[in-house]
């Protein structure tokens, strides 16, 4: 499996962007997806899942939207009124299928065995 995510750059706080990650060798809307993040110093976080409903960190809340695109074989992570803090690298990752009869625990990055190498997002105040 191998994951590439894009649509990260430069945005002014309380702009927009929307990320997207491709998979090939897998079919996402079959699996598990997460977006993470992780900011100079500081460790990945989770931002974002997805199994059969979303799920969102406390600090996107309100902001970002996790959603398939099953026919593009690719998720986006919509991003709105961004912050400053949300400046980092940003990661897609998925792991097990949706059958499975395992317990989803989408903060935890030990669900997603297989990562995208990363995309920058910089939000200037």
């Amino acid at each position: 499996v191998q994951l590439q995510a894009s649509g990260g750059g430069l945005v002014q706080a309380g702009g927009s962007l929307r990320l997207s990650c491709a998979a090939s060798g897998r079919t996402f809307s079959n699996y598990i997806v997460g977006w993470f993040r992780q900011a100079p110093g500081k460790e990945r976080e989770f931002v974002a899942g997805i199994r059969w409903m979303p799920y969102y960190a406390d600090s996107g809340k309100g902001r970002f939207t996790i959603s398939r695109d099953n026919a593009k074989n690719t998720v986006a992570l919509q991003m709105n009124s961004l912050k400053p803090e949300d400046t980092a690298v940003y990661y897609c990752a998925t792991g097990g299928p949706l059958s499975s009869s395992a317990t989803y625990s989408p903060r935890n990055p030990r669900e997603y065995a297989n990562w995208g190498p990363g995309t920058q997002v910089t939000v200037s105040s």
